[in-house]
């Protein structure tokens, strides 16, 4: 990078960001180009201090978790979808995301200003059709599905199989 001195503009290095956006099948069937801006989850510094005794690892996990309740919250929004819970997980810079000033946010809960192209996207993250039934339930108030839906450990797609993805 040249100098400011130099008489010439510096460049902004920007670093990326994984983000974990909440999504249902429904709309990675219809995801086109980009997902537009929303909500999403990362590891912010809130999280580190919530969890001080997880590693980077951990605190991916734990997020991509707060963006499949996320996407549990999705999925009542949207009846007719496939009932099964999708995380997408994108590096996008970090100029375009926001953390909300909302001391009653999750830890991880992050807000996505930008719409994340599809050439972000790293993978997909979804139930496997076996869970369809009680998320289902889950979606009906039934605690004990609920917990089944919390124990399930969501499926890892490359970014070239959103098409292979089974319903």
């Amino acid at each position: 990078m040249e100098s400011a001195g130099a008489g010439r503009a510096q460049t902004r290095q920007t670093v990326p960001v994984r983000v974990y956006l909440p999504a249902t099948l429904d709309q990675l069937d219809h995801l086109g180009t980009a997902i537009a801006p929303g909500p999403a989850h990362a590891v912010t510094p809130a999280l580190r201090t919530a969890l001080p005794d997880e590693d980077e690892e951990g605190w991916e996990y734990s997020a991509l978790l707060a963006a499949a309740d996320d996407s549990l919250a999705l999925l009542a929004a949207h009846a007719d979808g496939p009932r099964l819970r999708v995380v997408v997980a994108a590096d996008v810079p970090d100029e375009v995301v926001t953390v909300p000033g909302d001391t009653d946010a999750v830890a991880s809960a992050v807000r996505v200003v930008a719409a994340v192209p599809r050439q972000a996207i790293v993978s997909v993250h979804v139930d496997e059709p076996a869970a369809a039934p009680d998320v289902a339930a889950a979606l009906g108030a039934d605690r004990a599905a609920a917990e089944r839906v919390d124990e399930r450990e969501l499926l890892w797609y490359d970014v070239t199989e959103l098409e292979h993805i089974p319903r």
